[in-house]
């Protein structure tokens, strides 16, 4: 199963970026294991129209392009399902079991994401009702991608 991650915003260079690095460099070495043959992050830049309600169709349209073909989505927004991580990593490990190709993650710029990704998505997950900035959501789902797959492996990195 190849991975995506499409955000909206660019990490700048610093602690944040060093953290994406370390945690994509650990699910690219442990994946394998678990069926994850690669992991590709898009930035996309974010919109400047001055109606939120634009911004959010523009990135939705700038998002939904990078999409391969017939891949799962999780939209990553307040108003999703909050999981466990042990149940995020028995969600992968159904998507991997039934043979999806591409598991799409997206994430939203400031204004989050508009109704045309929320209702195309086929999850929809909340790290909790607090909004956090987008930037911080990304090194939070690449640490979760990380420890589904430690779980998934029977990797220590993950303790109940």
């Amino acid at each position: 199963m190849r991975l995506l991650i499409a955000a909206v915003g660019r990490l700048k260079s610093g602690p944040e970026r060093l953290l994406a690095s370390d945690y994509e460099a650990r699910i690219v070495a442990t994946g394998r294991k678990a069926g994850i043959s690669t992991l590709k992050t898009v930035e996309l830049a974010e919109s400047q129209n001055a109606s939120a309600p634009r911004r959010m169709e523009e990135e939705a349209r700038g998002l939904i392009a990078t999409l391969p073909p017939r891949a799962i989505t999780v939209a990553l927004d307040e108003r999703g399902t909050t999981m466990t991580s042990d149940a995020f990593a028995r969600l992968m490990q159904r998507l991997a079991d039934d043979g999806t190709p591409d598991l799409a993650f997206l994430i939203g710029g400031p204004d989050g994401h508009g109704a045309e990704i929320r209702d195309g998505a086929s999850h929809i997950l909340a790290f909790g009702p607090m909004t956090w900035p987008h930037r911080l959501v990304r090194i939070m789902l690449l640490e979760q991608i990380y420890r589904a797959i430690t779980i998934m492996v029977n990797h220590p990195y993950h303790r109940a």
